[in-house]
């Protein structure tokens, strides 16, 4: 891909140095490199402590300054250069932004942190031959260092009086209990190890056993040591820190306000319908009335692995539906798997994208709440979200193409609201084609709808400090807080009490991110409109699709405009 110039001197294409620097990473990272599938052989984690970091960001700053050698004065000529080169620099100025203010050094909130990226690691690693489970027991015994190097990084933050809030400490706290809980004494990872080969079954045991006395110093460091600290620290960010996160998060500039009160909006129009599909499931019922009963009374499953072989087959049977119809899908892309997420894990449902050379397909994960009773209604529209048409879909189809756009931009340069936004209107084509007529599934398609609204007033409303509006139904006028905005949420959403606190959590303490589900889908929505209105009775759905999801990553600043002109 390399590009010359008229006095004939190369010059590096901006995929080229999108792709060298994946290659840095992958070595710099582990973890990386196992979710991309390399480096096979490697038996490492990733170097949590303060200069492990440090060298993520000065890979990232040399990258830029290579970019910036690199970019001719007028552009890069190659469209898809252009687009790469926009997509890196915007993603690496970013997270330079995120890094520079120090926000490593509180990376403690109850999904997606340091220390649950070491487990996820096992969670992706091939487990088919002797050798493999070799490696896993020697990456076991890197554990206690790994989490040494974060709990090293957490108390620089201390020191720095940069600090992650108290709810934070205590869900983590919570969820590394459940990590070491049980008859095993190697905990989670006794457990992981145990459908290892008996010939390796002392290494695999003692390795877990130890990983697991890690865990357990590290939970009691937070409780005892960290805890205390963080006692007075607020749970919310404030304006500025959130501009930030919200750019890293959204790959835009957004008006907060603006989408504070649009997400009102949509508040009111959502609640109407759910009020009007509540009648349909329990005449006279509201709709919290109506999810109540579905939860608790309405069809469910009854262990986890009947779970799991009904999401499978629903993600089947929309592989099959959609295949030729709306969407032209690579034989790659027809696999995908259902799985059950490993326990003290967050609420919510996940994604895994595949490797990139797909040995490893794309998976998704549920997280089991109540292993005797596991309610259906709201699963079917969430697995359109997670599987298919959604994140599977997109991933899969982006790492398909990495050969003509690059590695960088169906990886690591994704950007979270175009990955949410598509997953969010995965689901409304769903409803659009017709798959979401039963009332209860219908009414978890829309109680999905609402959570994501709800995303957008609690994460902006509650780190900002805005004001519930004067014709609010809820405290007209008063400032929102995490004191009153459980009420509230649970006031709309039929989630569960203990997915509702886990929700609430998250928000606070992965701020930006929740808000580009349903901002991602205004994005995607606008686009395919005005991509319709450009071709009249031409526009060609299935075609659209495609060409959308053929193009890698974007962020929210250039997505819309991108989608117009397909």
């Amino acid at each position: 891909m390399d590009e010359t110039t008229t006095d004939s001197t190369p010059v590096r294409s901006a995929r080229d140095i999108a792709d060298a620097y994946v290659d840095a990473l992958t070595e710099l990272d582990p973890l990386i490199a196992v979710m991309l599938g390399r480096n096979p052989d490697d038996d490492r984690l990733p170097d949590l402590s303060p200069a492990g970091l440090e060298a993520h960001a000065a890979c990232a700053r040399a990258t830029l300054a290579e970019l910036d050698a690199a970019t001719p004065a007028d552009g890069f000529p190659d469209a898809a250069d252009r687009r790469c080169a926009t997509l890196l620099r915007e993603r690496l100025t970013a997270e330079l932004a995120v890094h520079d203010a120090g926000e490593h050094f509180r990376a403690l909130r109850n999904i997606n942190s340091p220390v649950h990226g070491v487990r996820d690691l096992f969670t992706l690693l091939p487990t088919d031959t002797e050798a493999q489970w070799q490696a896993i027991g020697r990456r076991l015994n890197r554990v206690p260092v790994a989490l040494d190097q974060y709990r090293s990084t957490l108390a620089v933050g201390i020191d720095r009086g940069l600090l992650a809030g108290p709810l934070q400490v205590s869900a983590v706290a919570q969820q590394l209990d459940e990590w070491v809980a049980g008859d095993n004494p190697g905990g989670w990872f006794g457990d992981f190890v145990a459908v290892g080969p008996e010939s390796l079954r002392p290494e695999l045991d003692s390795a877990a056993v130890a990983a697991t006395a890690a865990v357990a110093e590290l939970r009691d460091w937070l409780r005892d040591v960290y805890g205390p600290k963080a006692i007075d620290v607020p749970d919310t960010v404030g304006r500025e820190r959130y501009q930030r996160f919200a750019r890293y998060w959204s790959g835009a500039e957004l008006d907060l306000d603006e989408a504070y009160n649009w997400a009102w909006e949509q508040l009111r129009e959502v609640d109407a319908q759910m009020r009007a599909e509540a009648d349909k499931v329990r005449p006279g019922a509201t709709p919290i009335e109506a999810m109540r009963w579905l939860e608790q009374d309405g069809p469910a499953l009854d262990d986890a692995d009947s779970a799991r072989r009904y999401l499978q087959n629903l993600m089947d049977r929309a592989i099959k539906d959609l295949q030729g119809t709306h969407f032209d899908l690579a034989e790659p892309l027809l696999k995908v798997e259902s799985m059950i997420a490993p326990p003290g894990s967050a609420a919510a449902p996940y994604y895994t994208e595949p490797s990139l050379d797909f040995t490893r397909p794309g998976r998704t994960w549920l997280p089991i709440l109540d292993p005797n009773r596991i309610p259906v209604w709201s699963l079917v529209s969430t697995w359109y979200h997670e599987g298919v048409p959604g994140h599977h879909l997109q991933i899969a189809q982006w790492i398909h193409l990495a050969d003509q756009l690059s590695v960088y931009q169906v990886t690591l340069g994704g950007v979270s609201a175009n990955l949410e936004g598509w997953a969010l209107y995965a689901e409304r084509l769903m409803d659009e084609l017709g798959y979401l007529t039963d009332p209860g599934h219908r009414l978890g398609y829309l109680n999905a709808q609402i959570l994501r609204v709800l995303r957008v007033i609690l994460d902006i409303g509650l780190h900002v400090g805005l004001d519930y509006p004067p014709d609010s139904p809820y405290r007209p006028g008063e400032p929102m807080r995490p004191d009153n905005a459980r009420e509230f949420f649970a006031s709309y959403c039929g989630l569960p009490p203990e997915h509702l606190d886990s929700e609430l959590i998250r928000y606070l303490g992965w701020p930006g991110q929740a808000i580009g589900y349903k901002l991602g889908e205004r994005a995607w929505l606008r686009g395919r409109a005005a991509a319709a209105a450009a071709h009249g009775e031409a526009f060609d759905l299935k075609a659209w699709h495609m060409a959308a999801l053929s193009q890698g990553s974007l962020g929210l600043d250039d997505l819309v405009a991108e989608l117009s002109a397909l």
